[in-house]
């Protein structure tokens, strides 16, 4: 039997940040068996695989958002049926909060529609990351691009991470988004990354991108020094109204093998199945996590759309023998949880 010389036996427990297009592709191109077996024994040098750790998006704010992103049931330029809301009062945030506690969540995400916060509600937000905060809750928001005032007041009221994705390839982007730049995108990471706020930057397979772009997207992610601590791999959800409504539906194999590669190329991040995941059979989800996803959206919404309830998941769990991460736990690395590679 020859030696085995693909891309795959060349993969080193190190952290790297100097990723190419011939390697990642190289990588999605390694039979599924393979690719999901080495992305396992390396997640395992790195976090415990009997752990999921799950979080709780609320829609903070809702529509009336003045970006074109395609995708977006929230963007005013698309007829989707969503009616604005007003920002949500600090007492409904918490009480949400409460509950997402009781249900096993680690972490609160708070998500308010638009470009950027509007100056009169930030101080409320603001406020709300306080409060969640003093819950025993790690905290997220999404709130667009920031401003270095902005992103140091949200670090000075103690949130944990902030949620900016890059969506896509930058040779993509153009046709996903035009209200923004890519550049864009990457000076918000920035300036979080500058106030030692915590990344959560990930993308969307199923836009009617290449493997090409999806490797792309990767090595922007991977490339960043540190890597972002938390990595939502979303699959598109086609909403009526929007511009992607019919976009191609994509193999639920390719989100198994981005997930893999994913792992393989930041292998110390917290890798989360996001939106979509209720078009997956509970075999898919299991193949995910086998392949280093190690985290969830938990919960009956995200944003605007539906999600897996939590009874399922926890019989998916208990199914597959994983727990849910608890508050006394984390998923920061841990070091070698199996064999070396």
């Amino acid at each position: 039997m020859s030696p085995d010389k693909s891309q795959l036996t060349k993969i080193s427990p190190e952290l790297r940040h100097d990723w190419n297009i011939t390697e990642v592709l190289d990588l999605f191109d390694q039979p599924l068996g393979d690719l999901v077996y080495h992305a396992q024994r390396l997640h395992r040098n790195y976090h415990d695989p009997s752990l999921i750790q799950v979080s709780t998006l609320l829609n903070i704010k809702s529509g009336g958002c003045s970006e074109d992103c395609g995708y977006c049931a929230q963007s005013a330029h698309h007829d989707t049926g969503i009616t604005p809301t007003r920002l949500m009062s600090l007492e409904g945030v918490l009480a949400a909060a409460r509950l997402a506690r009781e249900q096993g969540a680690t972490r609160f995400c708070m998500g308010s529609a638009g470009r950027s916060p509007r100056p009169g509600e930030f101080a409320a937000i603001l406020e709300m990351v306080r409060a969640v905060k003093a819950l025993g809750l790690e905290t997220c928001v999404t709130l667009g691009m920031l401003d270095a005032t902005q992103a140091r007041q949200l670090k000075e009221a103690g949130l944990d991470y902030y949620n900016h994705n890059l969506d896509t390839s930058p040779e993509f982007y153009g046709q996903v988004v035009t209200t923004r730049t890519y550049q864009d995108r990457l000076e918000t990471l920035a300036l979080v990354r500058d106030h030692q706020i915590r990344l959560c930057c990930g993308g969307i397979i199923g836009l009617g991108e290449t493997r090409a772009d999806r490797a792309t997207l990767l090595i922007q992610l991977a490339n960043i020094t540190p890597h972002p601590e938390s990595v939502p791999i979303n699959l598109l959800v086609r909403i009526a109204g929007t511009p992607l409504r019919d976009a191609p539906e994509l193999d639920h194999f390719e989100l198994i093998r981005t997930v893999a590669v994913t792992r393989l190329l930041m292998p110390d991040s917290v890798v989360r199945l996001s939106a979509g995941r209720d078009q997956l059979t509970d075999a898919e989800q299991a193949l995910c996590f086998f392949a280093g996803a190690n985290s969830i959206f938990y919960g009956a919404r995200l944003l605007t759309t539906d999600n897996i309830s939590p009874e399922c998941d926890q019989k998916l769990f208990a199914r597959l023998g994983v727990r849910i991460l608890h508050q006394e736990q984390n998923l920061e690395p841990h070091g070698c949880f199996g064999e070396r590679i």
